[in-house]
């Protein structure tokens, strides 16, 4: 078994958790806390990925990051193919995930809580800072993982706009697909056992974190 792929994964996940973390966060504090104009549908194209088949979203990107788009005509950033399209894919598979999390704990937040804050001549930022995250810690943390590791699982929207090129952009789930394609069965199972271990963790991860104690 080679171990690039897994390392590629890694870097690809890791940096696509960063993503997930920072819009994640932004997109679920708007929706638990404010009320506009085309709300709705502002939730559903967040959430279209998790019922949307790879290959759509795949090509969805493709129209964003290929040839005529803003991305490579206004800002010359020329990035399917590279491993830097298999985070972009990635992180938004796992964004929806992490989204659903977060705005359900920072919505379940006792109001008269943060209002208490406010009293005491607490600034918003602060209200936030010191109430709001630390009381929806729990959902946020359990969305993050579960992004994360729907961004390291990822493989259709992957191959769509990055590829499957060994060495460069062949994450862990498309090597599985070459070694089967392949029979190399032995890689394979390797491979595959790699992926449900991390998988197993992963929710054994937020299992632990949605019956951990709500106050420390």
């Amino acid at each position: 078994m080679s171990w690039h792929p897994f390392l590629l994964s890694l870097q690809v996940t890791v940096v696509a958790t960063a993503i997930i973390f920072v819009f994640g966060l932004g997109f679920a504090l708007l929706l638990a806390r404010t009320r506009f104009p085309g709300q709705t549908v502002v939730e559903v194209v967040i959430h279209l990925p998790l019922v949307l088949p790879p290959s759509v979203v795949g090509y969805y990107l493709l129209l964003a990051l290929g040839r005529g788009s803003p991305i490579v005509e206004w800002l010359g950033w020329r990035v399917l193919f590279t491993w830097q399209a298999a985070v972009i894919a990635s992180a938004v598979v796992g964004l929806p995930l992490m989204v659903q999390a977060a705005r359900a704990a920072i919505a379940n937040v006792n109001p008269m809580l943060e209002n208490a804050a406010r009293t005491l001549g607490s600034p918003e930022w602060e209200v936030l800072w010191r109430v709001t995250l630390p009381l929806a810690r729990r959902g946020i943390l359990a969305g993050l993982v579960l992004g994360s590791a729907r961004a390291l699982g990822e493989f259709g929207a992957t191959l769509m706009v990055a590829g499957n090129i060994p060495e460069r952009t062949q994450t862990l789930p498309l090597a599985i697909y070459d070694a089967v394609q392949n029979r190399q069965y032995a890689a394979a199972n390797q491979m595959v056992l790699l992926m449900t271990a991390l998988a197993f963790l992963s929710l054994w991860v937020v299992r632990r974190i949605e019956r951990s104690p709500a106050h420390k």
